[in-house]
């Protein structure tokens, strides 16, 4: 491909992802991922901010995971101070996707613990995949902050967050698990059986739970 010829193409897709119509927006992320150029880094990240359609959002993810990091994650890491929610959680979401750990330090406790569900969910992810190697306990403390926060939805993502820690957040769960607050202890106790039996799915931990805490018991297995 010469030159000017890449040249229009990086042109059009740039402002093909400005267009109307979803399915032109989705072939313009496709095509800034197969041919990726830096011009169109700047262009992907603004847009994922604003994007309302969900697979094109992941298309344009996917299409920044396509560049070189040196180019996306300093730009990424400014977007999750961001005003705007979607902004934080896709910024965050794509960090958690091109997995460069130099971005670790912009995984503040305040995203962590984001009045917003989506925001926190996705800093929960990028959280586990970023935290470096002796710094899972203490990830492990922030994150029992938040048990109990939100729908069912939002506690599952919560605690495969945790469980992705491994046996480090046991001391942890159970600290949390005489919590004075009940939703507090009926999350902590659901996660540690799902991590411990992953097959007998969230419901299930969640409706035992609750039947332990209406018991006035801590349920914990053994060891």
């Amino acid at each position: 491909m010469t030159m000017a010829r890449q040249d229009t193409d990086t042109t059009r897709a740039l402002q093909s992802l400005e267009d109307g119509r979803s399915s032109v927006r989705l072939r313009a992320a496709l095509a800034a991922g197969t041919n990726p150029d830096p011009r169109f880094v700047d262009k992907l990240i603004e847009r994922c901010a604003i994007e309302p359609d969900f697979s094109v959002r992941e298309t344009l993810t996917w299409a920044l995971t396509r560049h070189s990091p040196s180019l996306t994650v300093p730009a990424l890491v400014d977007e999750v101070r961001s005003e705007r929610a979607q902004a934080r959680s896709q910024a965050l979401h794509t960090l958690s996707k091109i997995g460069d750990r130099q971005a670790w330090p912009a995984i503040t406790r305040a995203l962590l613990s984001d009045a917003d569900d989506e925001v926190a969910r996705s800093a929960w992810r990028a959280a586990v995949v970023l935290v470096p190697e002796g710094e899972e306990a203490a990830l492990a403390g922030v994150l029992a902050t938040q048990l109990g926060r939100g729908g069912r939805a939002t506690q599952l993502s919560l605690s495969r967050a945790l469980i992705a820690l491994g046996e480090v957040i046991l001391t942890t769960l159970r600290t949390a698990a005489t919590d004075p607050a009940p939703r507090v202890r009926q999350h902590a106790l659901a996660t540690e059986r799902l991590m411990r039996d992953p097959d007998a799915g969230f419901e299930f931990a969640v409706e035992e739970a609750k039947r332990v805490v209406a018991l006035g018991g801590a349920g914990h297995e053994g060891g």
